[in-house]
């Protein structure tokens, strides 16, 4: 079961686990380190219809939110709810002040970015030293809402380390046959339930796992070869 992803990135392979986790597994972990200061910014970057907004304030009060999308994506398009926290951007620049946030949040975003280098550049110049940057992207995810990109865990991290940032964790998220199912069969209902349990492939390499004995690093490494999306878990050096 090893792989030569694995090797690769081994550095950012964690070892504690290697069940199938979504972005919200490290955003309580995120608030916790960081509850010790008076009042956080956060950017959801990429935040599409603004569903972070409720979850962040029920989380912290004390949070200042902010939310940027392009203008015309289909999810902000579908937008209900409208005021001076949601901002439009051209899609690399960040109208903010540098280091301006304690936490950029991006949730399924980045495999739309049109230029991934320069707005990893961006989030590095707005996002505070000692920041974190948290999100997920697809890797093994067939086309959708005009997407351009899927990328290898290990592409994603030379993007990052290209940015100057500092990639601490990746952990697999859904796997990419639960996806491509999805995507054939056309029923968003019927495959939700496995964001909230691990997918069906990631399951049986949990079985595989237990049976052999086989390390949590390595589980990892293998569901990460095979998801359909990953998470990642990114800070700024002071």
């Amino acid at each position: 079961m090893n792989s030569l992803l694995k090797k690769v990135i081994k550095d950012y392979i964690p070892s504690d686990h290697s069940k199938q986790v979504s972005i919200d597994y490290y955003l309580k972990s995120v608030l916790k380190i960081q509850e010790s200061s008076q009042y956080q910014k956060v950017l959801d970057l990429g935040c599409g219809q603004g569903n972070s907004l409720k979850d962040f304030t029920e989380l912290n009060d004390k949070i200042d939110w902010y939310g940027i999308d392009i203008e015309k994506s289909p999810e902000v398009l579908s937008r209900a709810e409208t005021n001076e926290r949601f901002m439009t951007f051209d899609g690399i620049n960040i109208p903010f002040e540098k280091g301006y946030f304690d936490l950029i949040y991006c949730r399924q975003v980045f495999e739309h970015v049109k230029n991934p280098r320069e707005l990893l550049k961006e989030v590095n110049r707005v996002l505070k030293p000692g920041g974190y940057f948290i999100g997920s992207t697809s890797h093994l995810e067939p086309f959708h809402s005009y997407s351009y990109w899927n990328y290898t865990p290990f592409g994603f991290s030379v993007l990052l380390e290209e940015a100057k940032l500092k990639l601490i964790e990746l952990r697999p998220g859904i796997d990419s046959i639960t996806l491509i199912l999805r995507r054939g069969i056309k029923s968003r209902k019927l495959f939700k339930i496995f964001w909230r349990i691990e997918s069906p492939l990631n399951f049986l390499i949990s079985v595989t796992g237990k049976l052999f004995r086989i390390s949590q690093s390595t589980l990892n490494a293998v569901k990460l070869n095979l998801c359909g999306q990953f998470i990642f878990f990114v800070t700024k050096n002071e």
